[in-house]
């Protein structure tokens, strides 16, 4: 596929008018051709005007035409895989084996929510019959269904050039809900942008659907980004990344004459506890997995689990070494970009400024933006004194809390803000304690992970990713899993009508056999 840098606005192929940059590889300081065109607000509402005019026959399209279309984006991200990686891995330094393993991912993520369209359950199709005889007044008909939203902005994330951005799982899912979408390509990896937004482009053409299902726009600095949210066809919006850049989106969309919702996914240590039992019987063991799945892409994963904490005692020394270790074994590696190494290295000194102790560390960076894997280690009153301790230190980093006893525990539990997941490693002795802290753990977080990490997370109709903020600015919806459609709906009643005006969803035969809600009871009659 050639690259030609420029926007991709329903089937237009649209040149620069806000500047240019080109894509850099963060692992030698190249700068890779070609050109990637910036464009402004003429181009956003272009974009968006496009979505508008797609939105009322592309939401209502046949259930299994809109599913064929997502299985189309899945083979077609299939098909430019090895090219996919290759300029993906060019733009982040990382290898491109990882990447293959997100495309594929991200291929089997469209064929899910192709399924859960076929299924219909998304719907949430309900049916109270007419009563005309009821007394002391008749029932009049109700059916109800979810509808979508209407246009959806996407910012594109930057530590998952795949996953989660262009072909990322909002995208999928916003489809999947009838949105059309307006995409936000990040431009750290503006090529492999590029690459995922003309695969989807070519499948909204070539299953027949409006030019403005999808448009891919770039552009420079904050400005484009307010444009999109202010702009008045916009219905929702969701991003991944600081707390900050989500915060100010959200600010900025409830400020808009018609406030509309954000989804955002932004801040989360993942902390493990390791309760005594288990602690006993395999420190090492957790100490060598923690480090290891604290390392995955360098870091940069918002599952990462980061901060591990144990009461004091045996196997406490064991864990600690074993972390110590298996960091120790680690080069320096690249990370995403410049700005990401920057904060990397200010929140260490962050965290040492506050009074965390370096125990250990993997091999010095040879190179201006790898980062070297560290663990600090803190008690358990300096976590509790200094909130600094319990926040987000984005890049391979661990901080190990020593705690002086289960009342501590349990009350480091308590001090952290909401999470996207949460672990707790325990055996049979723990059982006691685990329920304990499990009440604590729910009101903090979406995912709580037994005698496990919170990396890799499995996206599959159980599996969510959200939490109480700061982990999101809304715990009530994923931005993983199926249920992440959700998102982009809302319930319509349709009260007396016709059988024939109805939506094939609620119509008396049920034509399209799904499973609905009459009179409270679940049947496909």
């Amino acid at each position: 596929m050639t690259l030609t840098g420029e926007l991709l606005i329903g089937a237009a192929d649209v040149a620069a008018t806000a500047g240019t940059m080109k894509a850099l590889n963060p692992a030698t300081g190249e700068v890779i051709e070609p050109e990637f065109a910036f464009g402004g607000a003429a181009e956003v509402d272009r974009a968006l005007r496009l979505a508008d005019e797609a939105f009322d026959s592309y939401s209502h399209t046949a259930l299994a035409e809109r599913a064929a279309f997502l299985d189309l984006v899945a083979d077609k991200l299939e098909a430019v895989k090895d090219e996919l990686a290759a300029r993906t891995s060019l733009e982040t330094g990382l290898p491109a084996a990882q990447f293959e393993g997100e495309i594929l991912r991200s291929a089997a993520n469209f064929r899910k929510f192709a399924g859960v369209v076929r299924q219909g359950r998304f719907l949430q199709a309900a049916i109270d019959p007419a009563q005309p005889d009821r007394q002391p007044a008749p029932r009049m008909d109700h059916r109800l269904q979810k509808v979508a939203l209407g246009p959806v902005v996407i910012f594109g994330a930057g530590n998952f050039p795949v996953s989660y951005s262009v072909a990322g799982g909002d995208t999928a899912s916003a489809l999947a809900a009838g949105c059309p979408v307006v995409l936000k390509a990040h431009n750290a990896h503006p090529g492999a942008s590029e690459i995922e937004g003309r695969v989807i482009r070519e499948a909204v053409a070539e299953a027949g659907l409006h030019e403005g299902v999808f448009s891919l726009i770039r552009g420079a600095g904050n400005e484009i980004g307010e444009t999109l949210v202010d702009h008045p066809l916009v219905r929702a919006v969701t991003f991944t990344g600081s707390e900050g850049g989500g915060m100010a989106l959200y600010r900025r969309a409830q400020q808009r004459p018609d406030p509309i919702p954000v989804f955002t996914e932004m801040t989360s240590v993942n902390p493990v506890f390791v309760l005594p039992g288990a602690l006993a019987a395999r420190g090492a063991e957790i100490g060598a997995g923690l480090a290891q799945r604290a390392q995955y892409n360098v870091g940069q994963a918002c599952l990462k689990p980061a901060v591990l904490l144990a009461v004091d005692g045996p196997g406490f020394d064991e864990l600690r070494d074993a972390a110590r270790a298996e960091v120790a074994k680690t080069d320096a590696r690249t990370m995403l970009t410049p700005g990401i190494h920057a904060a990397y290295t200010g929140n260490v000194r962050r965290m040492q400024d506050n009074g965390a102790t370096r125990i250990g560390a993997g091999a010095a960076p040879t190179a201006a933006w790898e980062a070297q894997s560290l663990v600090y280690e803190v008690t358990g009153e300096q976590l509790l004194a200094e909130p600094a301790m319990r926040e987000e230190v984005f890049g391979p980093f661990i901080l190990l809390v020593r705690l002086t006893g289960l009342d501590q525990l349990r009350e480091a539990a308590r001090a952290f803000r909401g999470q996207l997941s949460a672990g707790v490693h325990a055996e049979a002795s723990d059982r006691a304690t685990a329920a304990e802290l499990l009440p604590i753990l729910e009101r903090r977080t979406g995912r709580i992970v037994i005698n496990n990490f919170s990396m890799p997370q499995e996206v599959s109709y159980a599996s969510v990713h959200t939490g109480p903020f700061p982990a999101t600015s809304d715990s009530r919806f994923t931005s993983v899993g199926m249920t992440a459609i959700e998102r982009f709906l809302r319930p319509v009643t349709y009260q007396n009508f016709p059988d024939e005006l109805l939506p094939e969803s609620l119509r008396e035969a049920n034509p399209l056999h799904l499973w609905r809600l009459v009179d409270g009871e679940l049947t496909r009659d």
